[in-house]
């Protein structure tokens, strides 16, 4: 378990249950990959995951449309989720914080910690999950 963000299985609880719509950053169409797996996972249990991948925008994954960028996304997201290279966290995070208003949580999947990225989120008032991924917290909090 992380201890990076300093968040309490309760937070991670709370941040979970508050969340109904995730932007999902990096989504794949490939099964193989984890951010197919994760996006696939959470739009299982209820969640509206919103594909972003230039890529792949105009095509359907997880049950939603995928856009090119966070940009494109016209409606209230509670939480971006991101598989991105740390080192390109902050650039989403900034993205996010522009296009997304009320965006309330960014979360960083496995292996990604920006502090930079982390500092932009806190000072627009988002709290910040960094080194954890949701389809691993959900079944370990027994959600």
């Amino acid at each position: 378990m992380s201890t990076i963000d300093q968040l309490t299985d309760a937070d991670i609880i709370r941040i979970l249950q508050d969340t109904k719509v995730i932007a999902l950053v990096g989504a794949s169409p490939r099964p193989e990959r984890p951010s197919h797996q994760v996006g696939k996972f959470l739009a299982a249990r209820g969640y509206k995951v919103i594909p972003v991948n230039p890529g792949q925008a105009g095509r359907e994954l997880f049950g939603q449309t995928c856009v090119a960028s966070l940009s494109d996304i016209h409606e209230p997201v509670d939480m971006v989720d991101i598989f991105r290279r740390s080192e390109e966290v902050a650039q989403v995070v900034d993205e996010a914080l522009h296009a997304l208003k009320g965006l309330k949580y960014v979360w960083m999947q496995l292996g990604i910690i920006s502090d930079k990225a982390a500092a932009l989120a806190r000072a627009q008032g988002a709290e910040v999950v960094m080194d954890r991924c949701p389809a691993i917290e959900i079944p370990r909090l027994g959600m």
